[in-house]
């Protein structure tokens, strides 16, 4: 039995992607920064997950473009939401941003998180961020580190 199956014994038996959607709005629930930000959780599977954001003009820098640091949170948050989604708490260990293309006042991000490896307490995950025409804003690759025995949500 692994982990996770451990985790989740207690509240019985329960596929991954049903799993994967409580954790998503659980800890959605507790995200007051992804709250703030005006993100939205639109798809959340086992090691993905899709949120997006409107670029508002408070997130734009002198050269009235969208401030890295909010797309790096955007693209964050994804990553997060992702590495959790087997309801075993984990956290960022490293992430790196490369920025592609300008995001504007109105644009709606999206970015998508995958999983690429896991193995053993650490993942490995990529996260891509477009805008509404599908153009690529930002890619990021972040490295996870899973806690020992402690779930996200209780489920």
């Amino acid at each position: 039995m692994d982990d996770t199956t451990r985790l989740n014994d207690t509240i019985g038996p329960q596929d991954p992607q049903t799993i994967a959607e409580r954790v998503g709005a659980g800890m959605f629930a507790e995200d007051a920064a992804s709250q703030g930000l005006g993100m939205s959780v639109d798809a959340m599977a086992p090691g993905y997950a899709r949120l997006s954001m409107s670029v508002r003009p408070d997130m734009l820098n002198g050269f009235k473009i969208c401030h890295g640091g909010f797309i790096t949170t955007l693209a964050d948050s994804a990553f997060a939401f992702a590495c959790n989604s087997a309801n075993r708490l984990t956290v960022a260990a490293a992430i790196a941003v490369d920025f592609i293309a300008p995001a504007h006042e109105g644009d709606r991000l999206i970015a998508e998180a995958k999983e690429l490896t896991q193995a053993g307490r650490s993942g490995i995950y990529d996260v891509k961020v477009v805008n509404q025409r599908g153009e690529t804003i930002a890619l990021l690759r972040g490295r996870s580190h899973r806690l020992k025995d402690q779930p996200v949500v209780p489920l």
